[in-house]
C-alpha cells in the first residue's frame, strides 16, 4: 500500500488556486488521503516551500492527526488543538494553522503537502515548536505521501 495524498482542488504538480493564497482567502485546501499502512499510530503534514529566498519556508505543520481521519477539510481553523486532537504549530509567518503560498514576484514556487504515517503519537505539548515536531517524527515514519502544488505571484 502507498500513501496518497491528494487535494480536490488542484492535481500534483499543478497551480494551487489563489483562493489559497494571501491573494486569495489564505484558508487550507481540502486534502484526502488514503493507503495509511498498518500499525499507524499518527499522521503528521507539513506544507513547505522549498524554493523560498531564505530556505525551506514551513506554511503549515499539524500532528497527532488520527490515522482514522481520511483528510482535512478546506478552511482547517487555526487553532492550536483542533476538535479531533490534532495540534498545529506555528508557520513561519509567525501565526497559528495554514498560511497560504506568498512568495516574491518572479519564478514559481513549489508547495510540497507531505503527509507521514508514524508508529506512535508525538509526546509533544501545545506550543511545541516546528524543530520539536521534526525531531519527534525522526525514526517514526512508516511511510510518507507528497502532493506538490504550484504558486506563481507577479507583482
Amino acid at each position: 500500500m502507498v500513501l496518497s495524498i491528494s487535494s480536490p482542488t488542484f492535481n500534483d504538480g499543478e497551480k494551487i488556486p489563489a483562493k489559497f493564497t494571501c491573494d486569495g482567502q489564505d484558508i487550507s485546501p481540502q486534502l484526502d488521503w488514503s493507503g495509511i499502512p498498518k500499525g499507524t499510530e499518527s499522521l503528521t503534514l507539513i506544507v513547505e516551500d522549498p524554493d523560498a529566498p531564505g530556505g525551506i519556508f514551513t506554511h503549515w505543520m499539524i500532528f497527532n492527526i488520527s490515522p482514522d481521519n481520511k483528510g482535512l477539510s478546506e478552511a482547517t481553523p487555526a487553532m492550536p488543538k483542533l476538535p479531533d486532537g490534532s495540534l498545529q504549530v506555528d508557520n513561519d509567518f509567525g501565526r497559528m494553522g495554514y498560511g497560504g503560498p506568498c512568495p516574491p514576484p518572479g519564478k514559481p514556487h513549489r508547495y510540497h503537502f507531505t503527509l507521514y504515517a508514524l508508529d506512535r503519537k508525538l509526546d509533544l505539548a501545545i506550543g511545541s515548536s516546528r524543530n520539536q515536531v521534526l525531531n519527534g517524527i525522526k525514526n517514526q515514519i512508516l511511510a510518507k505521501g507528497r502532493l506538490t502544488g504550484i504558486y506563481q505571484r507577479f507583482h
